[in-house]
């Protein structure tokens, strides 16, 4: 997992409440376990004319000129804020899988589903909770080239101005954000101690690898 320190990024806004889990990624795409390639279905049908299907070339199809993530100003965007509840609806990881593939390092909102929240941190995506009122602020403040720097060690977001706000986020999950450590990278920092234990079992008990 890609480590995350600080982040400046071009801010994308997507002006919804109750942004579900199917709309990010669409039930069609969730075939793939490889936690990449699903970057082009990010937002898929509102970002597209017509539904797709897994194997198209997406190049080809027709986009939805007004969509945010199609227009211009937005290309490049590594920042996306939203509204409240983002990443509702069923529990498929593929939605924040999209979300990195296509470039989307942190998500700014007023509040996320829990398990969306959780799986954000696992793969490396880091969901920042701002109140109504400074999201609010974002969303009318946002222009041609908005930058925003996100520093996770300072737990802070920055704006283009200078402007500060202070976010929380858990220590433990601050940790591995920072250390680029998800559940397998978490495991692997105790692999002596897991060979040494493998060795001593079969020492002890060598029926049970047999």
């Amino acid at each position: 997992m890609e480590k995350f320190t600080i982040h400046k990024g071009l801010l994308v806004p997507l002006d919804r409440s109750n942004i579900d889990t199917d709309a990010i990624i669409p039930k069609q795409y969730l075939k793939s376990v490889k936690k990449s390639g699903f970057g082009p279905t990010l937002f898929d049908d509102w970002r597209y004319k017509k539904a797709g299907e897994p194997g198209m070339d997406h190049s080809q199809r027709e986009i939805n000129q007004d969509f945010v993530l199609n227009q211009a100003q937005y290309q490049g965007a590594s920042v996306l804020i939203a509204r409240e509840n983002f990443g509702c609806g069923s529990s498929r990881e593929h939605a924040v899988w999209a979300l990195t593939d296509y470039g989307i390092r942190s998500i700014i909102a007023p509040s996320y589903a829990d398990i969306f929240f959780n799986n954000s941190f696992k793969n490396g995506l880091l969901p920042v909770v701002l109140g109504e009122d400074i999201v609010d602020q974002l969303f009318k403040e946002i222009d041609d080239g908005y930058e925003l720097t996100i520093d996770l060690e300072q737990q802070k977001v920055i704006t283009p101005s200078g402007e500060a706000f202070a976010f929380e986020v858990d220590a433990f999950k601050k940790h591995c954000m920072l250390n680029g450590l998800d559940d397998i990278g978490l495991t692997l920092q105790h692999a002596d101690d897991i060979r040494a234990y493998e060795v001593k079992r079969k020492q002890e008990a060598p029926w049970l690898m047999a």
